[in-house]
């Protein structure tokens, strides 16, 4: 009963209305029909179909259980994509400049920049847009196929059945040129018997055939959603009869077992076939690969969270089994993450050191410091001088000053005192005093002994030449040339005859032909030679 209102009823009335209702239910009585003219279900119980009294129901509704505070103003409508309302024949103020509709400006204009825009031409003046605007209500606003015609989607269709009816035509042509000239060539040989022509003849035949006819073979009737429990469609068979079958794959009897009822063979039937040459490696290959390992560490998670004293039941609460499961791995993660860093915290990282700044690669930047004739900054901010890793301005044994900052005959020293020997004591202007009076004394030592009348010659290379020697000038320009013919001779010896006279003597201008034209190792302009 779908009454709002309970008024008194006498016993009889009771009883009439309990026996109307059962006959109802039992389909003996029409059902009750409500204030929109449609059928309630009597099987609904009656503290549904009731109505609450404040609502004050004549006839029997079931509006009360459906939204019935909806809101008028919002709207299930799109926007008229490309309408347009009025089309002017001349140019109004307030229009676009370009085109001269009065629904945007020249800023939003999607029509193409005319050289000559509306305004001044007066021509070609755009039809008006039609502007709406409509009031969303939750769903709306969030939904991403609002506006979207289905019906648009027809053309996608087609145009794949066009490609797919066309290959066809072409794959059945292609098939039927192959027969003829097959057909052809046979007629032409001797022996050929009745029986392989009539064969030939039913080839063609199938051929021709239309495919759609023949795919009606592999369709299977069903019924689904029917007032008795399915309506009469046809599903199409999804197995492609051209495959072999997985029984079929191995016919040893000791091979992978083959389950009919459920279709199913769980081991692989060609175990020791090359893995890229398969196309079936069994049913266990699904669960282990995909979603169904992921599903299988979700419930050993379950598991071991439930010895270990969680609520946790993989089938009872599924949702807060998969929840608990990824909080775990999150857990896990940030923990690996923290060890992670306490451990390059430690230790440190060599591959993951930052690289040095620009400014300290090459020692330029992009920024601009500019200075007064003082030498002060009027703008920008001045480069602060990188500090060292080592200990900077620090004195040591009186020191005021830093070791290295004084130079002196190749030699370090200290500013301060002018010592030369590090880690001294420093002796101030004292000491910088006694060094001076040194130095003079030595001075005046060295002016009063007696100057050497002839310098000693030295050799090329610094070695000291005897006394008693003598050069020949004439026979050191040989010397120095054959040489040269000697040295020209180790870079290329297809220069080199075939009868060499070796001569053991070596003479003093030889020797020094040989000093002098030889390249030192430590010579600073050995590069710039030859």
């Amino acid at each position: 009963m779908a009454t709002a209102s309970v008024a008194f009823k006498s016993r009889e009335d009771h009883r009439k209305q309990m026996e109307l209702e059962e006959a109802r239910k039992a389909g003996l009585a029409p059902a009750e029909v409500d204030e929109d003219g449609k059928e309630i279900n009597p099987h609904i119980p009656q503290y549904m179909s009731s109505a609450p009294w404040y609502l004050n129901s004549e006839r029997p509704s079931l509006k009360h259980q459906r939204k019935w505070k909806s809101d008028p103003n919002y709207t299930k409508s799109w926007y008229d994509r490309g309408a347009k309302i009025y089309q002017a024949d001349k140019f109004r103020k307030g229009a676009c400049e370009n085109c001269g509709a009065m629904t945007h400006d020249l800023k939003s204009c999607m029509e193409r920049p005319r050289r000559v825009g509306a305004k001044w031409t007066d021509k070609n003046i755009a039809p008006d847009e039609k502007i709406e605007t409509f009031e969303l209500d939750y769903d709306g606003k969030r939904d991403r196929w609002n506006g979207y015609d289905a019906a648009s989607y027809a053309y996608v269709i087609e145009r794949y059945e066009a490609r797919d009816e066309s290959r066809k035509k072409y794959l059945k042509a292609q098939q039927l040129k192959k027969l003829e000239e097959k057909n052809g060539n046979e007629s032409g040989e001797d022996g050929v018997s009745d029986e392989d022509e009539n064969e030939d003849d039913l080839k063609v035949d199938e051929a021709k055939v239309d495919e759609s006819k023949q795919m009606d073979f592999a369709k299977v009737e069903k019924r689904v959603r029917t007032t008795g429990g399915g309506s009469t469609g046809t599903v199409r068979n999804l197995r492609i009869r051209e495959d072999t079958a997985k029984y079929l794959l191995n016919l040893d009897v000791n091979s992978a077992h083959y389950d009919p009822k459920t279709r199913s063979m769980r081991e692989d039937p060609l175990p020791d076939m090359d893995p890229n040459e398969k196309f079936y490696v069994g049913d266990n290959q699904n669960r282990v690969s995909g979603q169904a390992l992921e599903f299988k560490q979700l419930n050993i998670h379950a598991w071991e969270a439930f010895d270990k004293g969680h609520d946790v039941h993989m089938q009872a609460a599924p949702s807060q089994a998969e929840l608990l499961y990824k909080n775990f791995k999150v857990n896990k993660e940030k923990l690996k993450s923290e060890v992670k860093e306490t451990i390059m915290e430690k230790y440190g990282n060599a591959a993951t050191e930052e690289q040095l700044p620009r400014e300290l690669l090459l020692g330029q930047s992009e920024r601009e410091v500019e200075y007064d004739r003082a030498g002060r900054i009027i703008k920008g901010q001045e480069l602060a001088l990188p500090r060292s890793k080592y200990e900077e301005d620090v004195h040591i044994n009186n020191h005021t000053s830093v070791w290295g900052s004084w130079w002196r005959d190749h030699q370090w020293g200290y500013k301060c005192c002018k010592q030369t020997i590090r880690n001294s004591y420093c002796t101030g202007a004292a000491g910088i005093e006694a060094a001076e009076a040194a130095a003079d004394l030595m001075r005046d030592n060295l002016a009063q002994m007696p100057a050497q009348t002839e310098e000693k010659k030295l050799a090329t290379w610094g070695t000291d030449i005897p006394d008693d020697l003598v050069l020949d000038e004439m026979l050191l320009a040989e010397a120095l040339k054959k040489e040269d013919e000697r040295k020209k001779e180790q870079k290329d010896e297809r220069k080199r005859k075939y009868n060499v006279k070796w001569n053991d003597e070596v003479t003093a201008e030889d020797m020094e032909a040989y000093r002098m034209k030889k390249i030192h190792p430590d010579d600073p302009m050995k590069e710039f030679l030859h």
